[in-house]
């Protein structure tokens, strides 16, 4: 949930900033630089999978408890130039209502993300607007905007503590969007020591005020170095909706090319 990529700028800061962050105490670094360095080698921790396919079901309920299920796949394409983000397809494969809808996000740093949803009911291609980021995505208690992925550069950051996590210890870092529409004031997040796995996500709204909260668990390693939660909660404070995804597969370096993620595909993706 914490997949980073640098804006050119940052891409030079991250160069210097681990010999920063380790040569000099805490103390040393203001709160600002700290919580960016966090943000960097999380991003580092990140990085080299290539290529990934996820299957997973969503589970969407309301504050009485109703249930919906949907199973879908997520596609997601590494980019390797730092200027811009990771490129992602979401495929829904039942129920039958909503089967083969497709939603493609081209992730970017300070621009706004491109994203397009191809409804099969329709047979047309809607593109989602910047002023529509905050919207719910399909239903569910993740936006449009929580989609994408979390590039570094679209975030100022702030460490402000540490916490224990469970049997761990979590950096708590705020990330103040820097990007436009945005429908977030800031993320808190707590984030291990160790392994810099994000545990729980706080969004806040435009207002300042506590919207919903992620959480993350039942971590797995792949490949020896890429962690992956296989259960993401999400409950929104003010509604009291929750969202769960249960992740039952990764597979990665699967052979995906960047034309497999252009809008010219979404009618046909599988």
């Amino acid at each position: 949930m914490f997949k980073m990529k640098l804006s050119f700028i940052l891409l030079i800061i991250s160069l210097l900033m681990p010999e920063m962050v380790y040569a000099q105490t805490p103390e040393h670094l203001t709160p600002e630089q700290k919580g960016l360095a966090i943000a960097v080698e999380a991003h580092k921790r990140g990085e080299g999978f290539q290529d990934s396919v996820a299957t997973l079901v969503m589970i969407l309920s309301n504050r009485q408890g109703r249930k919906s299920y949907r199973k879908l796949k997520i596609k997601t394409f590494e980019m390797t130039d730092p200027k811009v983000g990771d490129k992602s397809l979401v495929i829904f494969d039942s129920p039958r209502d909503i089967k083969g809808t497709a939603f493609l996000t081209h992730s970017k740093i300070l621009k706004p993300d491109d994203q397009w949803i191809y409804l099969p009911a329709l047979g047309r291609i809607k593109r989602i607007s910047s002023s529509n980021k905050s919207g719910s995505f399909m239903g569910s208690e993740f936006a449009y905007e929580d989609m994408s992925s979390r590039e570094v550069g679209k975030y100022n950051y702030k460490w402000l503590r540490n916490d224990p996590c469970g049997q761990l210890t979590c950096f708590v870092v705020a990330a103040y969007p820097r990007y436009k529409n945005s429908g977030y004031t800031k993320l808190i997040s707590w984030i291990d020591t160790t392994d810099y796995r994000t545990f729980k996500t706080k969004f806040y709204n435009r207002r300042g005020d506590l919207l919903k909260v992620l959480t993350l668990s039942d971590y797995k390693l792949y490949l020896n170095k890429f962690w992956r939660a296989k259960n993401l909660f999400m409950k929104n404070v003010i509604t009291g909706k929750t969202t769960r995804l249960i992740w039952s597969r990764f597979d990665f370096r699967t052979g995906l090319r960047e034309n497999d993620f252009s809008r010219s595909r979404l009618k046909t993706a599988r």
